[in-house]
């Protein structure tokens, strides 16, 4: 018998089969129901490139994008025949810690003990970990603002609560201690610090640690201390690491990402530090957290002395690329006084502030648009009012200069 094509019946093996309903909706979960359509930003940038408009990119943060190279016989080292051996360390291999030891000990004179670290693939991993140790759903971890909007996501992924504290300026960025003591509440679990901050460049003085060590005392908080940047002082003057706080709890989280400029080899950590009795606690903790995932590969771990050992190559290219860019911005801004550059302290960013006639969005979509130039605007970071662009300082100097012209016409 000849099966027609629009009977409801489907005919398998000879035995006719009922229709099966439409399947029902997947349901997600709402930790992921973020707004998933791009901005207008967003749109504004990949309609400028669909018509082959050629941008100057001033928020260049991948330095492999930004024309800094490590050697190519850094790759040679990911080549360890040792990376066939398969042997599962929830901390990570000892050789890939004693290597993060090592640059703690050579770039900040601290001798950090191997079993106080855990690898891990990123600092947004390293993040993920340490909220998971402390955080019950629903906890809450006080933020600075302006801050990295990673952030919001980390914390939605692990049913965590930011709450933010902010930042002021007044002759450079302070801690609004104020505010933070306000934003305490029975739920709060951990500070978040960014020593330098991103994007404001403002690394945590001493006069700040003390009184933050006394929060969290008082309160039984922890600090998490994102410290990507800490190498890049503008003033070449190294500033002190919280690997070394003992004063309260505190996780310190970096990575070859920004200490050697290698984003894609993905090598991080978490190092743990404080009173020594809730610090075994809380390594014995995080490592069986680590052992759950296994993350870390053989051949990073096994070339981790080589890929921190480049940093000592990159970061004087990219110093010096930092100290060009911010005198190229001061020299142009100097005969634009409409226009000013915040203090800026450590890091690869600079924040600008401008006459605030317009939303900061649409003021980067009209410099897109009208001189071909990409900035970010204050709003993604959370500044509190109009008037902030904030820009890469490791773009290439000839784009750097060429943007940042364009930028003043347009927004005088």
């Amino acid at each position: 018998m000849e099966r027609r094509a629009s009977s409801p019946v489907r005919q398998h093996g000879g035995r006719a089969r009922t229709p099966v309903a439409p399947p029902a909706k997947v349901m997600f979960s709402q930790r992921t129901n973020w707004r998933l359509s791009p901005n207008a930003l967003t749109r504004a940038i990949e309609e400028a490139r669909a018509s082959g408009q050629k941008i100057l990119d001033l928020t260049i943060s991948n330095p492999t994008e930004a024309g800094v190279r490590p050697d190519a016989e850094m790759v040679l080292a990911l080549a360890n025949p040792e990376a066939m051996h398969y042997d599962p360390q929830p901390r990570g291999l000892l050789g890939a810690r004693q290597a993060v030891c090592r640059y703690y000990h050579e770039s900040h004179e601290v001798d950090l003990d191997p079993e106080r670290l855990i690898l891990t693939t990123s600092t947004s991993e390293a993040y993920s970990y340490v909220f998971r140790l402390l955080c019950n759903p629903g906890d809450e971890i006080l933020v600075p603002k302006p801050s990295y909007p990673l952030f919001e996501f980390l914390a939605d992924l692990a049913d965590v609560k930011l709450v933010p504290y902010p930042l002021f300026y007044d002759h450079g960025w302070q801690i609004d201690f104020d505010s933070l003591y306000k934003a305490a509440t029975l739920r709060s679990r951990a500070v978040i610090l960014v020593h330098p901050n991103n994007p404001t460049g403002s690394f945590v003085s001493a006069a700040e640690s003390a009184a933050l060590n006394a929060f969290c005392r008082d309160r039984g908080l922890a600090l998490i201390v994102d410290e990507v940047f800490l190498d890049y002082s503008h003033d070449g003057v190294p500033r002190r690491s919280f690997v070394r706080n003992a004063n309260a709890l505190t996780f310190t989280l970096s990575g070859v990402s920004k200490i050697s400029a290698l984003p894609q080899m993905k090598l991080a950590w978490v190092a743990t530090s404080g009173p020594e009795d809730i610090v075994a606690e809380a390594g014995a903790r995080l490592e069986v957290i680590a052992d759950t995932f296994l993350s870390m590969n053989a051949p990073v771990q096994l070339a981790a002395s080589v890929l921190l050992d480049q940093r000592k190559k990159i970061q004087p290219i990219l110093l010096d690329r930092l100290r060009v860019n911010l005198a190229e911005l001061d020299r142009q801004l100097a005969s634009r006084p409409s226009c000013a550059r915040l203090m800026v302290e450590g890091g690869w960013y600079v924040v600008l502030r401008v006459p605030a006639l317009e939303s900061d969005e649409d003021l980067a979509i009209r410099l897109l648009r009208d001189a071909s130039v990409s900035v970010h605007p204050g709003h993604f970071y959370d500044f509190p009012n109009e008037g902030h662009l904030v820009l890469s300082l490791i773009t290439e100097p000839a784009d750097f200069r060429e943007g940042v012209g364009r930028l003043l016409r347009v927004v005088e």
